[in-house]
């Protein structure tokens, strides 16, 4: 059959392709070639590769589904809803447990399988659709055993399911190897996660595979931290050949730019410093779909000291104002157009764009690094264009303290798509801004909201404009 490749006017297909070490670059060979090889591939394959072949996880795998080569303690794999996690982490399991042949040992002899409870290690890591046993080829299937609550290889390999609400279960086992399923959604995490880092001293190197979605405790936190520590990461959508496409187009309408979306769909942990002025709950409590006839509308600008590629960000932030009775006016976060490394003349040309895309009332714009230079790079672009120079008279965190009282009273509201914008704010607290760089997109955040509901100077001679 190798033979009819090279007469077809195909490439000549690798002796032996099961039994070579690079599974993974075979599987992308072949995935990659025309049907006609692949049709000869199969062909080529004895009876017993066949059988073989639905079981050999790592040439069918995704990349964020296979353990990174290296020296680890911990391999986490942080996904969106349906991404492959729960098959990525039984597969860690029988590459750990299964040796050449069926009745040959493995690399770990005894395991801790921990999940939130012991129904959900049964009915998820264990029976589910992507579980271990369903992965498992029959002749190296192992049994469970209900009443001791623990899988039985055929080669003497045993795993125990422990249940993340009762930590104490963890006191006393031993174990060379771990599997770990949704550590971010466990009320007892920190407890029962101390409590197996404890019991994992069998053998000579025992790991551990996380598969959670990320979420915001401390415990994943400070996991990913850790120089033992490797991620592999990826969202709903590289898994969409198994999906079925009315879940995909449900869940994107829905949430799609939400920070629910971004942490359930996208695989990305939603952070908020200790301390934070804004929180991720708060944030998306607010969010709205829509806004109503805005009274005003601004561009807030925060520009960088410098303007090349190694600058800080400059900060444009787009946002509207329904005014009310004293204490009742709403605002509205309409878009974040930040910029990174550009000139003075890009960002100024994208904030007088981003005016006219949204019918805006003026620019607002920090001058306290440029001064002058601000408002003269708007002028190139329009003349005639309305701007309010402001200068920072306070600090950051003084500044922006006041802006999140208003959503704290429920008077400031998001739209979607606003995730970097929302980072940032998460990592503004008491002490000041958390991440890395400048907070510039909170400053302009800060800058807008502050001339929209706080400054009642900012308001004296300027006419209530409605947007189109």
């Amino acid at each position: 059959m190798k033979n009819d490749a090279g007469n077809l006017g195909l490439p000549a297909m690798p002796d032996s392709i099961l039994t070579q070490p690079g599974l993974r670059s075979a599987a992308s060979w072949i995935a990659s070639e025309h049907v006609a090889l692949q049709e000869l591939f199969l062909e080529d394959l004895t009876e017993g590769e066949l059988r073989a072949l639905p079981f050999l996880f790592e040439f069918w795998a995704m990349p964020h589904q296979l353990p990174p080569e290296g020296a680890w303690r911990a391999w986490v794999i942080l996904g969106g809803r349906g991404a492959g996690k729960t098959r990525a982490g039984a597969e860690w399991v029988r590459a750990q447990v299964e040796g050449g042949r069926p009745l040959d040992a493995g690399r770990c002899q005894r395991l801790a399988l921990v999940g939130e409870t012991i129904d959900q290690v049964r009915e998820v890591m264990i029976f589910g659709d992507s579980g271990i046993l369903a992965c498992s080829p029959p002749d190296r299937r192992p049994q469970w055993e209900a009443g001791r609550k623990r899988l039985v290889w055929p080669n003497g390999a045993l795993a125990y399911a422990f249940s993340a609400h009762e930590p104490e279960g963890l006191r006393g086992p031993q174990f060379d190897g771990a599997w770990v399923d949704e550590l971010g959604k466990w009320k007892k995490a920190r407890d029962t996660w101390d409590m197996l880092q404890f019991a994992l001293r069998l053998g000579e190197d025992p790991r551990v595979c996380v598969t959670t979605t990320p979420r915001n405790v401390g415990v994943l936190k400070e996991l990913l931290d850790l120089p033992s520590t490797v991620v592999t990461h990826a969202p709903t959508e590289a898994n969409r050949a198994n999906l079925a496409a009315s879940f995909l187009e449900e869940v994107r309408a829905r949430y799609a730019g939400t920070g629910l979306g971004r942490q359930e769909l996208d695989g990305v942990m939603l952070d908020a410093a200790e301390g934070a002025l804004w929180t991720p709950a708060m944030i998306e409590a607010l969010r709205v779909e829509d806004t109503p006839p805005l009274d005003r509308i601004v561009v807030a600008v925060d520009p960088p000291v410098t303007g090349h590629a190694g600058s800080d960000a400059c900060g444009i932030v787009v946002a509207g104002v329904v005014y009310g009775d004293a204490g009742t006016s709403q605002a509205y976060v309409l878009e974040d157009a930040t910029l990174r490394g550009v000139t003075p003349a890009q960002w100024a040309e994208a904030a007088v764009a981003a005016m006219a895309r949204h019918g805006a009332h003026r620019i607002v714009a920090e001058v306290n690094q440029g001064g002058d230079l601000v408002e003269s790079v708007v002028r190139q672009v329009d003349p005639d264009v309305p701007l309010r120079k402001v200068r920072a008279s306070q600090g950051k965190v003084a500044r922006a303290e006041p802006v999140a009282a208003l959503y704290e009273q429920g008077r400031v509201h998001h739209l979607r798509g606003l995730g970097p914008l929302e980072d940032q704010l998460c990592l503004m607290t008491t002490r000041g801004y958390e991440g890395k760089g400048s907070p510039d997109r909170v400053d302009a955040l800060v800058w807008a909201i502050t001339d929209l509901m706080l400054d009642r100077g900012a308001l004296r001679g300027s006419p209530r404009v409605r947007s189109v």
